[in-house]
């Protein structure tokens, strides 16, 4: 529970400071410059995620299209 506690605080804490660094012209645009590398950096993973999956389909079909094949040769 005091866990929970500190963590709740430390939020509200995190939560006010980023509120009053917005305030500031400079703290505006630092807070601006974060969230611009913030969204590259997960637009990479997504990106890389996405490639994966296809990947991945691709493989699969691959592989369904042998078994496929391998079924149709033994019958």
């Amino acid at each position: 529970m005091k866990n929970l506690v500190w963590f709740v605080l430390g939020a509200g804490a995190g939560f006010v400071l980023a509120h009053v660094v917005n305030k500031d012209p400079r703290g505006h645009e630092l807070l601006g410059e974060i969230d611009a590398r913030i969204s590259e950096f997960t637009d990479r993973i997504g990106d890389a995620y996405r490639e994966q999956q296809t990947r991945l389909n691709d493989l699969v079909a691959e592989v369904t299209d042998a078994a496929s094949d391998a079924v149709k040769l033994a019958d």
